[in-house]
């Protein structure tokens, strides 16, 4: 990707519904260029896609946080699997450095935050964890949700 098509996708990330025509005065680029240049990001994979975050994405679960995850051996697919079941779990990474895992986490209440960090930490495979509550989340130039 060149200069051009990392202003494209910055400018996607801030507003994906923005015409073409708003892109192309953004960017100082005509509406063909722009079209173009999107239709070949996504070809080769660059724009996998676009999506929408609703209220009821932020607010069904107030409470949410990060949740580090030092695990023991090589239990790793296993304990993302067992973690994927939890309905407050919305992500489950595999990283590197300190932490061998990072799950999402949202719930209604810092007291059911309370059970399912300590449901997690009595999972077998699971040594050590480190849990950081979300305060607000900016993504992109948009507001925080």
């Amino acid at each position: 990707m060149d200069d051009v098509d990392l202003r494209l996708v910055a400018e996607l990330r801030r507003d994906g519904r923005a015409s073409l025509s708003d892109l192309a005065d953004r960017l100082g680029l005509t509406r063909a260029t722009v079209r173009s240049r999107m239709e070949r990001l996504m070809l080769r994979g660059e724009i996998a896609g676009f999506t929408v975050v609703t209220r009821a994405d932020v607010t069904a679960a107030p409470v949410r946080a990060l949740m580090m995850i030092g695990i023991e051996g090589r239990g790793g697919e296993k304990i993302m699997a067992r973690l994927s079941g939890l309905p407050a779990v919305m992500n489950v990474h595999s990283t590197n450095g300190k932490w061998d895992m990072i799950v999402e986490l949202a719930t209604q209440t810092l007291l059911e935050l309370d059970e399912v960090i300590h449901r997690i930490r009595n999972v077998e495979g699971v040594m050590t964890s480190e849990t950081n509550l979300l305060l607000s989340t900016r993504k992109a130039g948009r507001k925080p949700v």
